[in-house]
């Protein structure tokens, strides 16, 4: 994985880090990306991976007097669901951020990596482009700010330099008269990568279009404007006509290519589809249909407006470094306070089963995508094959093992025994720690609250009629 693990204090540290060492380092903060392109080989030459996730206030979510949003760099998926100013003054952004992955992948993964990563189909740099967004790179040698447009130069490559980190990420909050969506095309309904997706932000005076912004995701080597049919709205209401000529000129703009998961002939129908179905929306003021009000976050306790659960306690930042023979990692676990020499190369999960004999927790995938290895770190459901293992220094988790008060069972737990909800039982684990977060979240959840919870958790032997009722009978003891 890497040599050397350095856990930041300041965002000076990590410039001068990135200075002296170039391209043999990476930021780390989410990790959901960085840690299976490691493992898979696919970044190649990184000695040093740079942890931020502890610097101080790299995760607020700001609207400053000018109506301009300012993002951090830690600013995680589930921040941007959960916050009031994101949900109300840029709509687009939060849908597109609910989209992604699973509860445990979006407490986890951050805005800034989502656009760094630069994959075409990433959700959040479509509608971010849509909002007309930029962002703020620092180095040594001073800040840049680079427009969201001109930030990508093809698939996976941007214009960051190898000793830059992204800073802050900038838009303008939508006015009273625009209205904007996100609308994704996947193969499942979550977990899922996008075929195509499309973000609208239109300003509409009595009606009519003044300004357009439609932009495009997985059709390009990047996210593009349909330009001419942006140009053709202006002016116009959003009559039958309209909408379908609109929709004809997004998929023209469109250059898909055939893959795995569609052709390029579907990609390019769909583009028609959606676009329709966007403008639609809009007209009919029903974009935030299907957007929950209260969305499971999978962070249990009280939780503020923007983001941060006001249970978990903040931990002062500390420069610390872990090479190879150097280095302990101070965690509390269960409760009890581990320290482990060994492991700073691995990731969470494998710190847990291997170095912490703590193998409740299942290797299921290693790559983020079945639930089974889901543990609570710092009061959040995360899947621990992505986490890196030094994380966890001064950290607070909670595996399978610390649910159970003694010989008694947790509600959860227990639900699942009288159920019989349960097969192989590999994946029993991680879906009783996703449902035990949700029943802290929301002791009273709905049939949809309990599949939202669970989209992060595969069951091989779809075992899943047992789990739900299993859920829905231990809110019932619990509530």
């Amino acid at each position: 994985m890497w040599q050397e693990y350095i856990n930041a204090s300041t965002v000076n540290e990590v410039l001068s880090t990135l200075n002296d060492m170039g391209d043999r380092a990476r930021i780390v903060a989410g990790a959901t990306d960085l840690i299976l392109e490691l493992e898979r080989g696919v970044r190649k030459g990184i000695d040093t991976v740079i942890d931020v996730t502890r610097i101080p206030d790299l995760d607020n979510i700001h609207l400053d007097e000018d109506g301009i949003f300012h993002l951090g760099p830690l600013v995680t998926h589930n921040q941007c669901v959960a916050s009031d100013l994101i949900r109300e003054n840029a709509y687009p952004l939060a849908r597109a951020a609910w989209e992604i992955g699973a509860p445990q992948i979006r407490n986890r993964g951050t805005v800034a990596g989502n656009l760094i990563t630069a994959s075409p189909a990433n959700d959040t740099i479509t509608p971010l482009m849509a909002l007309g967004a930029s962002v703020t790179l620092a180095s040594t040698r001073g800040e840049r700010r680079v427009t969201l447009q001109n930030f990508y130069t093809g698939v996976r490559k941007t214009v960051m330099r190898p000793d830059e980190m992204l800073v802050d990420i900038s838009f303008p909050a939508m006015t009273k008269d625009q209205r904007g969506t996100f609308i994704k095309l996947a193969l499942r309904r979550a977990q899922a990568i996008s075929l195509i997706n499309i973000a609208l932000v239109l300003t509409l005076k009595r009606g009519t279009i003044t300004s357009a912004s439609v932009t495009l995701g997985a059709v390009a080597p990047t996210i593009i404007h349909a330009s001419n049919t942006e140009t053709f709205l202006l002016g116009k209401k959003l009559t039958d006509d309209v909408i379908t000529r609109a929709a004809e000129l997004t998929m023209n703009a469109s250059r898909p290519i055939d893959d795995l998961r569609s052709s390029a002939a579907y990609r390019r129908e769909t583009v028609k589809v959606i676009t329709g179905r966007g403008l639609r929306y809009i007209r009919n003021k029903t974009e935030r249909n299907g957007f929950p009000r209260d969305p499971v976050l999978l962070w249990g306790g009280e939780k503020t407006t923007e983001g941060v659960p006001d249970s978990i306690m903040s931990r002062p930042a500390e420069s610390l470094k872990w090479t190879a023979g150097h280095g302990d990692i101070h965690t509390q676990i269960n409760g009890k306070i581990h320290s482990f020499t060994s492991g700073y190369n691995k990731t969470l999960l494998r710190l847990l089963r291997e170095e912490g004999a703590l193998t409740g927790t299942k290797e299921g995938c290693a790559e983020g995508e079945c639930g089974a290895c889901t543990v609570f770190l710092d009061g959040k459901a995360v899947m621990s094959c992505l986490v890196p293992a030094p994380r966890a220094h001064n950290a607070e988790i909670v595996t399978i093992e610390g649910l159970a008060d003694g010989e008694n069972l947790h509600p959860v737990q227990q639900a699942f025994v009288v159920n019989g909800a349960v097969q192989c039982g590999y994946c029993t684990p991680g879906f009783i720690m996703s449902a035990t977060k949700l029943l802290e979240e929301n002791p009273k959840p709905s049939r949809d609250d309990i599949d939202q919870a669970i989209t992060g958790n595969l069951c091989r032997c779809t075992g899943y009629y047992k789990i739900v009722q299993a859920i829905e009978d231990a809110s019932m003891a619990v509530a």
